[in-house]
């Protein structure tokens, strides 16, 4: 068991390293860890076939298949990667732990660290939405709220790594806990073989990895916002790096992360991507309310933005002739809606008043008319 480099191919020593000590370069798990992870019940989440899906795509003769990471114990994917850093964290004696996050990690990191009585210092931008700052206050982490984007959190949980803090942030960071994304492809493999597509939310991609790890000969989508889409733009200029964006703009907290400082995160990604012959597809923010609509109504599916980005990008796809008529497609569900509710909040209801509960006949009349709209 080793860290080697994916860059240089330099191997290190299996301890809490962040970087390749000769180019900087990601580091990635070799070998087996062997270590049990945290255990809060994660993993082995659902995989959905979503047949009134398939059937509100015009001509399209596949399959959609939805695997709900929104079943993990906090609520998305990130309670995998968490749960196996910080086993390992905790195996090397560290004194506690830190965690740079849109909001899922840190709920993560939080409910994980308690789990094992680790200290725990959370590290968000100051507009992460509400739900996820509540889940990570719950679990009783230190939360500090940092002016301004994502990679500005990033930037303040490195630099206490060198106050005795393990960093469990998921990005490409930390080669323990991405290791354990491999599973998330291994346990759509076990259910239904190799599909056609899978479609993941991607921030920096250490879940793009974990599928191409887990899941080889499946062609990977990056799916990413259209108010930042660092490795999207990459994609489509034809470039073999990927450069930061600027300040992002999307209701999609869950992948608003620039880049900034850690481009090589994005650019493992492109290559990961071009390799399994996939694409890099960004989505407007009123493509991925339509989503979020879609896969609750029609699936039972209750997805934060971020979550419902690969049905945003399915739906482009297809409207674009670009989704083969038989594919068989998997989308990540990656966030719970309970996450960030105020999308759902501001879509049209339908609600009633009732004034009168004992005027039956009118409530009928009301309950009649919903049977005939289903």
């Amino acid at each position: 068991m080793e860290l080697r480099c994916v860059d240089c191919g330099r191997a290190h020593p299996p301890a809490l390293l962040y970087d390749c000590a000769a180019c900087g370069g990601i580091l990635e798990l070799r070998g087996d860890d062997g270590l049990p992870p945290v255990d809060l019940g994660q993993g082995e989440t659902p995989l959905l076939r979503a047949p009134r899906l398939e059937a509100s795509l015009p001509g399209f003769a596949g399959q959609i298949w939805l695997k709900d990471e929104t079943r993990n114990p906090s609520g998305s994917f990130k309670d995998r990667l968490v749960g196996a850093a910080l086993a390992r964290a905790v195996a090397l004696g560290v004194r506690g732990v830190v965690c740079a996050s849109s909001g899922n990690a840190g709920a993560a990191t939080a409910a994980y660290a308690a789990r094992a009585g680790v200290p725990a210092v959370i590290v968000v931008p100051a507009h992460t939405p509400p739900g996820k700052v509540t889940q990570i206050a719950a679990h009783g982490a230190l939360l500090l709220l940092v002016e301004g984007h994502y990679s500005r959190a990033y930037d303040l949980a490195r630099g206490l790594e060198r106050h005795g803090f393990a960093n469990l942030t998921t990005t490409f960071l930390n080669p323990w806990g991405v290791a354990a994304l491999d599973a998330v492809g291994h346990e759509i493999g076990a259910r239904i073989g190799v599909p056609d597509l899978v479609l993941i939310p991607t921030g920096s991609g250490p879940l793009v990895q974990g599928v191409a790890r887990g899941l080889p000969g499946a062609r990977l989508v990056a799916v990413q916002a259209e108010g930042c889409a660092p490795i999207v733009r990459a994609f489509e200029a034809g470039a073999e790096a990927v450069s930061a964006w600027g300040e992002p703009r999307t209701i999609a907290s869950g992948i608003s992360d620039p880049l900034i400082g850690y481009e090589r995160d994005g650019t493992h990604t492109l290559r990961l991507v071009r390799a399994s012959g996939g694409l890099a597809v960004a989505v407007s923010d009123a493509a991925l309310r339509r989503a979020m609509q879609d896969l609750a109504r029609l699936e039972g599916v209750y997805a934060e933005p971020t979550g419902a980005s690969p049905l945003a990008a399915l739906a482009r796809l297809h409207g674009e002739g670009r989704l083969p008529a038989a594919a068989r497609c998997v989308l990540l569900v990656t966030g719970h809606g309970f996450k960030d509710g105020k999308a759902y909040q501001e879509m049209p209801a339908r609600t009633h008043r009732v004034a009168d509960p004992g005027d039956l006949p009118a409530v009928a009349r009301l309950c009649e008319a919903a049977l005939a709209e289903a």
